[in-house]
């Protein structure tokens, strides 16, 4: 297993749409296990394939206390959503921030395993905010996205300074 490079906002790399994966073979689970090392590590309890800079239909969540119950979901599609609640969040590639974010209460999702079988999952709380937030990566979408404009701008811009003094 290896440690990947998360990549930040505002990359451009975090906007490009990924692709359906076509066959789950030992390459996409070793994507998987690598994921998940690399969200364990961040520490984070979601990654999204994009966000490692592999643009595919990829996303594991673990949201459980002792981070023993590591979820991978594969072309996941989103069937159903329920309610609305406001939660805080924050991602990886945003490293920093946590903002007020509305999103459905539950959601329903379909979704391939890491050994190729389909499944549906419905869900509500922490993991179904994740689901949502996570399935946002596959289509180029961020947290960000959710708040106002001189929010999204603010963060932004202390995060391209954090870059350049990093550099």
């Amino acid at each position: 297993m290896a440690l990947l490079p998360i990549l930040e906002y505002p990359d451009p790399r975090l906007r490009i749409k990924a692709v359906a994966v076509a066959r789950v073979d030992d390459s996409i689970r070793r994507l998987i296990d690598d994921m998940l090392e690399t969200m364990y590590a961040a520490p984070g309890v979601g990654l999204a394939a994009p966000q490692v800079n592999v643009h595919k239909r990829i996303v594991v969540i673990d949201v459980s206390e002792n981070r023993d119950a590591p979820c991978a979901l594969i072309n996941p599609t989103i069937q159903a959503l329920r309610g609305a609640h406001e939660s805080e969040e924050g991602c990886l590639s945003v490293p920093g921030y946590y903002e007020l974010v509305t999103r459905p209460a539950s959601v329903t999702v379909r979704a391939l395993n890491r050994d190729g079988h389909p499944f549906e999952l419905t869900t509500d709380g922490m993991f179904a905010v994740c689901i949502q937030h996570e399935c946002d990566h596959l289509d180029g979408k961020l947290f960000v996205d959710y708040l106002s404009g001189l929010k999204r701008q603010r963060i932004r811009k202390k995060l391209q300074k954090q870059h350049r003094v990093g550099a």
